[in-house]
């Protein structure tokens, strides 16, 4: 129960409850959200999709946030803090602009109902979702029975959880907290995250790493683990040429001692002959 080997995700939470704090106390919530009229179609406000996703403007939204980060740190566990740094940077730069476009094109459609978009990284932390959802199993399941009567596998009526569970309900807070803006960033977070996953990207941006040295990776380091490697798998190979030579020896020496018994008994039994 730690940020043990997860540096981006202790980066990533830190940082959105000091952005979110600071906005507050700074008064300053007034530059992060997104109102299609009168920010962008009267104000020339474009700059506005650069600063959206950098804090929360309440306490609930930056709790349940910073709650699903680390509950997910475990992605950056089995992909490695470069690749998954990369993952969010990568998908920051889709969510930056894709979220606003797609409210500016909505609001004539749905005559004015989409017309803001909540600040917050929520698209970010739904494309981390999707690889949630997809990487890290269940561990075990349980029943919530709606009937007063004893539950069997036949007739069971109720619903079934995961221990997972709990983390969906946290997404859904989360996505229908200010509705329909949160609603739409979350759903276009999903859908890039899961392009992403199933490399419907273009590859240059799937493929794309940040340099190692942005995320503690030192270059001596890597290459005395390689260094490391490479004479542990020399000395494995010494090891089996030995142990091969030695029993190709131990054969032939086998060999020999019997055909030197079976000489002897032959010449034994002419001896005796004579």
């Amino acid at each position: 129960m730690s940020f043990t080997n997860t540096p981006v995700t202790r980066g990533l939470v830190l940082g959105l409850v000091a952005t979110s704090i600071t906005v507050s106390l700074v008064d300053a919530k007034h530059y992060f959200y997104i109102l299609v009229d009168p920010h962008i179609l009267r104000y020339h406000q474009p700059w506005r999709a650069l600063l959206y996703q950098l804090c929360y403007t309440n306490s609930a939204e930056a709790l349940f946030a910073s709650m699903m980060l680390y509950n997910m740190r475990v992605v950056e566990r089995m992909w490695g803090s470069r690749k998954y740094a990369s993952f969010i940077l990568t998908t920051a730069a889709i969510t930056t602009v894709l979220p606003p476009f797609l409210t500016l094109i909505l609001r004539p459609l749905t005559f004015g109902l989409v017309n803001y978009l909540p600040a917050g990284p929520t698209p970010i932390i739904f494309a981390i979702l999707a690889q949630y959802h997809d990487i890290v199993p269940h561990m075990y399941k349980y029943r919530l029975a709606l009937s007063a009567s004893p539950p069997t596998d036949e007739n069971f009526t109720g619903l079934t959880f995961s221990d997972k569970s709990y983390r969906y309900l946290l997404a859904a807070q989360l996505a229908l907290s200010q509705w329909p803006g949160s609603l739409l960033g979350a759903a276009v977070g999903w859908v890039v995250g899961y392009s992403w996953r199933n490399e419907m990207l273009p590859t240059s941006l799937i493929k794309w790493r940040i340099p190692g040295w942005m995320v503690g990776m030192k270059a001596e380091k890597r290459g005395e683990q390689v260094e490391g490697l490479r004479r542990r798998l020399e000395g494995e190979e010494t090891t089996a040429t030995m142990a091969t030579t030695t029993g190709a020896q131990g054969r032939a020496d086998a060999d020999a001692g019997r055909r030197r018994t079976m000489g002897q008994q032959i010449v034994d039994q002419v001896r005796g002959a004579f």
